[in-house]
Order: structure tokens, then sequence, then C-alpha cells
């Protein structure tokens, strides 16, 4: 029988992109002020298509994460904005040489100071976060995400000795 399992998990807003977001704005008010003194009559034009471009930036950094579970393969979608879809990560279960909880006894030293952290969680502390390490194309890796108990039950039918509850 074959599992399909999917969850959608929003990113929440650090206090970086939010610092990103009014600086754009606060940097199209500052040209729209220098094309309404040298550009006459082009500036409206000018004005509005500065404040597009800085809600097209802005609208960027409206991040989800879609996972996806078929069979032990694991497929994550970044959605930006909920217009453009974007793979980011794809796996086989059978390549994790460990998955669990980030507050468990598996997160070791050795996995935290890995080098490549990809980091598909939605930022909230409140939420559970699970993390997988693997070697995949001959480096280490962490991947950090929140998934549903069913996708953790679908892994374990497949790495019972890697997964960790």
């Amino acid at each position: 029988m074959d599992v399909f399992i999917e969850k959608i998990v929003r990113r929440k807003k650090t206090p970086v992109d939010i610092t990103y977001m009014v600086m754009l704005f606060i940097t199209a008010l500052l040209a729209s002020y220098f094309a309404l003194l040298f550009l006459g009559f082009f500036a409206p034009i000018v004005i509005a298509g500065l404040f597009y471009v800085a809600y097209y930036l802005a609208a960027m950094r409206n991040i989800e994460y879609e996972y996806i579970v078929t069979n032990g393969d694991l497929d994550i979608d970044m959605i930006i904005n909920q217009r453009k879809r974007k793979r980011v990560f794809s796996a086989n279960c059978k390549e994790f040489e460990v998955v669990a909880r980030v507050n468990s006894d598996q997160y070791t030293p050795q996995i935290r100071q890995t080098k490549t952290v990809l980091d598909y969680s939605s930022n909230d502390p409140q939420k559970e976060k699970w993390f997988v390490f693997m070697s995949q194309e001959g480096t280490q890796k962490v991947l950090l995400f929140e998934p549903e108990e069913r996708m953790i039950d679908n892994f374990r039918t497949f790495i019972p000795r890697k997964v960790f509850k």
C-alpha cells in the first residue's frame, strides 16, 4: 500500500526579515523624494514602480515549506508568497543516519557542529523540531524540520534502528 503524507509549515518572520522589509520601504520613500525633485513629469510613474518593487521584494519573505513523504521518500518544497514553488530537498529515508527530536540525546555535539544545516522549520520555538543527520554527496548535512507523527512512523517502517522517538 502506498503512503502519501503532506504537511505545510509557514515560516515565521525573524527580526532580520522585518528589518529588511522596513528598509525596503524607507529606501522606496527616499527614492520617491528624489524622483519628485529631479524627474518632474515622470515622477508618479517612477514612484509607483518603486513601491511595486518594494512590495514584491517584501512579499518574497512570505515563505512556506511543504513536506511530502511518499513511501519513505522525503521531499521538501519551498513556496514563496503562495505563488512560486521550488524543490529544496529530496532524499530517500534509507540515506538517513539518525532521525530524532532536536531536544533529544541523539542531537550530539558532533551533529550540532555540522557545517551544512538545512533549516526548513517554522522558526517557532513552541513547535517540536526534528533533525535528520545524513551524508549526501560526500558532505554531512543536518536537516531541521517539523514533521507529523505519521511521517516519523513511515520512516520507522523503513529504517527502524535509525529513528528515535
